[in-house]
C-alpha cells in the first residue's frame, strides 16, 4: 500500500529532487496528489523525528500510482546538454528504418567508417596462437601491466618513433584511442577549456560536454558554448586561422582529419605547435590516419620540433589492420609535458589508466605485436592500398559528376560538397534514391554543413556498385 505524505513531507520531497515549490514540480504532479512508497515516508518522518533509520531508508518516488517507476538520482545534467545521440548511431537507426520501408533494398554503406576486409593471416595466427596458449599451464596468463605489454610498447616505439625521440615508457598500449580520448578528458577534468577543427570526429566534443567542459548547445550557431571551433574549409586550405583563435587549454586536432580527408602540412603544423607553445595549450593530436599518407606530410605530431612539450599523441589499430572489432591502439605522453604547476602530465595519464583500464586483450596485444613484424607492416601496406584504391574510384566518380570532392588520397574518406544543401537533406536522398548510405557532413560540426563523407572501406564490388549507383543518380 502507498503512503499519502503530508505537505510539510512533499516538500522535502521536491528539495531532493532540486524543485523549491509543488508549482515547479510540473513533472511529478500536483502536491495534493503525490503518492510514495510507505517506506519513503517512513524515512522522512524518521529524519524529522531524528532516527537513525532514515539514512538506510531511501527509495524512490513515484509521481502518481499509475506513472512508471523513478528514483531519487538526478540525471547528470552534463549528458543532458547532448544533442539527440550519436552520430554514428543515429545513421544507423535510419538505415534500419529505410530496411524496414524498403525491405527489398540492397543498401551499400559508405557511412561509418569500419573496415570490411578480412585480417590477414599472419596478424590472426599469432593471436590463435596467444589465445590457444591460455589453455595451458605455461602459456596462460592473467591480469596485465595497464600500460601494455613491454614487447608491444617497444614495437610502437621503434617502429612508429624510431628517430623522433619517444621513449618505450611513453607509450600506453590501450583499447582504441576513441577510449583513450574519454580517458584523456577524465584526466582533463571539467575546469579547462578547449578547441577543435571543424569539422572533426563527433567524440572530440561529445566527451567534453559530457565532462562539463562546455556551455549549452546554441541552436543558432549549431555550437556548444565555451568550445573554440576553429573553421577548416576549402577556402583556408582546411587548416585554421589561428591569428584569429582565442587561446584554449586543450586542442584537438586530427591529421588525416576525419571527415575532410586533408592531412596538415609539416608547414602547418609547426604553425600549431608554435601557437601551443605560445599560449600554454596542450594538443591531443589523433594520427588514426597517418598510414594512409603517402606524400610527405607528417605522420607524427612529434616531427615537429617543440611538439614534445605540448602535445599528446593517439594512434590506433582500427584502420591499419582491420581492428575495428579486435580493439587495440596507444597514446603517447611525453615525459617533457607538464602542467602549469611543473607536474608531469604523464603521471596522471598513468594513474587515470592503473584506475579506470585493466590494460589491452593480451591476444589483441599478440595480434599488435604481429602488426609490426616485417610481414605485418607488409601485410597492412596491402590493406592500405586496398582501401585507398576504393576511395579513388569514389573520387573519380563524384569528380566526373561535377562535384567538389576533398580527400581521397590521403585519408580513406572522399568529402564531397553539395553547395546551398542540407546534408542531412543530401544524405536522405542518396539513401532513399540510391540505396546507399553515407555520413552527414554537418554530424561533424557545423563546418560540415553542404558536405557529405564517403567511406572507402567496403569490398571492391561494392564500392563499383556505389560509383554505378551515384553516378545513375546524378547523371
Amino acid at each position: 500500500m502507498a503512503s499519502i505524505a503530508t505537505s510539510a513531507e512533499r516538500a522535502v520531497v521536491l528539495q531532493s529532487h532540486g524543485l523549491r515549490s509543488a508549482a515547479a514540480a510540473g513533472s511529478l504532479g500536483s502536491s495534493s496528489s503525490h503518492v510514495f512508497s510507505p517506506l519513503k515516508v517512513a524515512s522522512l518522518r524518521a529524519a524529522r523525528t531524528g532516527s537513525s533509520s532514515a539514512k538506510s531508508n531511501v527509495t524512490a518516488v513515484r509521481a502518481s500510482s499509475d506513472s512508471e517507476y523513478r528514483t531519487g538520482v538526478k540525471r547528470n545534467h552534463n549528458i543532458g546538454k547532448l544533442q539527440a545521440g550519436y552520430l554514428f548511431p543515429e545513421i544507423a537507426r535510419r538505415r534500419r528504418a529505410h530496411l524496414e520501408k524498403h525491405p527489398e533494398a540492397k543498401i551499400i554503406s559508405l557511412g561509418i567508417g569500419d573496415t570490411t576486409e578480412p585480417i590477414p593471416d599472419v596478424i590472426t595466427a599469432a593471436m590463435a596462437k596467444r589465445a590457444q596458449g591460455l589453455s595451458t599451464p605455461a602459456g596462460y596468463s592473467g591480469y596485465g601491466a595497464e600500460q601494455g605489454e613491454q614487447a608491444l610498447r617497444a614495437a610502437i616505439c621503434n617502429t612508429w618513433y624510431g628517430k623522433l625521440g619517444i621513449t618505450e615508457d611513453e607509450v600506453f598500449v590501450s583499447d582504441g584511442a576513441k577510449c583513450d580520448i574519454a580517458r584523456l578528458q577524465m584526466m582533463f577534468g571539467a575546469d579547462v577549456t578547449m578547441a577543435c577543427q571543424d569539422p572533426s570526429y563527433p567524440a572530440y566534443v561529445d566527451t567534453s560536454v559530457m565532462m562539463g567542459q562546455t556551455g549549452l548547445y546554441v541552436p543558432d550557431t549549431q555550437q556548444f558554448g565555451n568550445v573554440s571551433y576553429l573553421r577548416c574549409s576549402p577556402e583556408n586550405d582546411f587548416f585554421p586561422d589561428l591569428a584569429s583563435a582565442p587561446r584554449t587549454d586543450i586542442i584537438f586536432f586530427c591529421s588525416p582529419n576525419n571527415p575532410t580527408g586533408r592531412a596538415a602540412s609539416r608547414q602547418q603544423l609547426q604553425q600549431l605547435v608554435d601557437f601551443a607553445r605560445a599560449n600554454g595549450s596542450i594538443i591531443v593530436y589523433d594520427c588514426a590516419y597517418a598510414i594512409y599518407i603517402e606524400d610527405d606530410s607528417p605522420k607524427s605530431i612529434y616531427e615537429i620540433p617543440g611538439a614534445h612539450e605540448v602535445a599528446i599523441e593517439t594512434g590506433s589499430f582500427s584502420k591499419y589492420a582491420g581492428f575495428t572489432g579486435v580493439r587495440l591502439g596507444w597514446s603517447v605522453v611525453p615525459a617533457a609535458l607538464r602542467y602549469a604547476d611543473g607536474h608531469a602530465v604523464r603521471a596522471d595519464f598513468n594513474r587515470v589508466t592503473c584506475t579506470c583500464f585493466n590494460g589491452a586483450s593480451n591476444v589483441s596485444q599478440a595480434g599488435g605485436l604481429a602488426c609490426l613484424s616485417p610481414e605485418g607492416l607488409e601485410a597492412m601496406a596491402s590493406l592500405v592500398s586496398f582501401y585507398k584504391a576504393n576511395a579513388a574510384i569514389l573520387k573519380a566518380t563524384f569528380e566526373a559528376l561535377g562535384f567538389e570532392t576533398h580527400g581521397g588520397d590521403n585519408a580513406p574518406y572522399v568529402w564531397v560538397r553539395f553547395p546551398g544543401r542540407s546534408s542531412w537533406d543530401v544524405f536522405a536522398e542518396i539513401l532513399e534514391k540510391a540505396d546507399i548510405v553515407t555520413t552527414p557532413g554537418s554530424g561533424f560540426g557545423p563546418g560540415g554543413e553542404g558536405f557529405v563523407r564517403a567511406s572507402a572501406f567496403g569490398s571492391r564490388a561494392n564500392i563499383e556498385e556505389a560509383a554505378r549507383r551515384i553516378t545513375k543518380l546524378y547523371s
